[in-house]
């Protein structure tokens, strides 16, 4: 007959509390994190990209010319002028994007998927960790904040460009592996 166990939350090292009395607090925001995210932006409209890039470039440029001159009044106004110029070319690009939001899954699930997928014969051969044609659906599918089924990934990776599938596939694939930390010394 199987029991049900409860986990019990263990105490905090008496050291750690000693060092840090509020460690409490810092366990709790350790346990409140949440996993990466990372987005895919596509933006169909040609005009749209690169009139925002044309934008930026002549922010940059301006940019430039003023720092040289700092005092000089028309470069100033020439600098407000550029930046309106790119907050209307963004505003015209996030008009046309889609944005679509990918998050890490947990750990035990990722690696449950890399077992489900395992490499082909040939793709262990060539060094390959997992299959990635099969893998590529079910992992965007769990990794989708906008509800991307495992049958609409599928048919993106087979009807959309190369560069565009693979882009695809490697956001969700490397949102598992982005760390937000810094190592430091202690």
């Amino acid at each position: 007959m199987p029991t049900s166990s409860k986990t019990t939350v263990p105490e905090p090292p008496a050291a750690a509390v000693a060092q840090d009395p509020h460690w409490t607090a810092t366990r709790e925001r350790l346990r409140r994190r949440h996993r990466p995210i990372a987005t895919l932006t596509i933006c169909d409209d040609h005009e749209a990209r690169t009139g925002l890039d044309r934008a930026k470039r002549a922010l940059q440029m301006v940019q430039a010319q003023a720092e040289a001159d700092p005092d000089d009044q028309d470069l100033k106004r020439d600098l407000a002028t550029a930046q309106t110029a790119v907050d209307q070319a963004q505003r015209t690009y996030d008009e046309a994007a889609i944005v679509l939001r990918f998050q890490a899954v947990d750990r035990s699930v990722f690696d449950a998927l890399k077992k489900a997928h395992p490499p082909t014969e040939e793709q262990a051969t060539d060094g390959e960790i997992v299959n990635a044609e099969s893998l590529g659906p079910d992992l965007i599918a769990a990794c989708s904040l906008d509800g991307i089924t495992a049958e609409e990934a599928r048919e993106y990776l087979d009807t959309w460009a190369n560069g565009e599938a693979t882009a695809l596939f490697m956001t969700c694939w490397n949102v598992q592996g982005e760390t937000r930390m810094d190592l430091g010394k202690g």
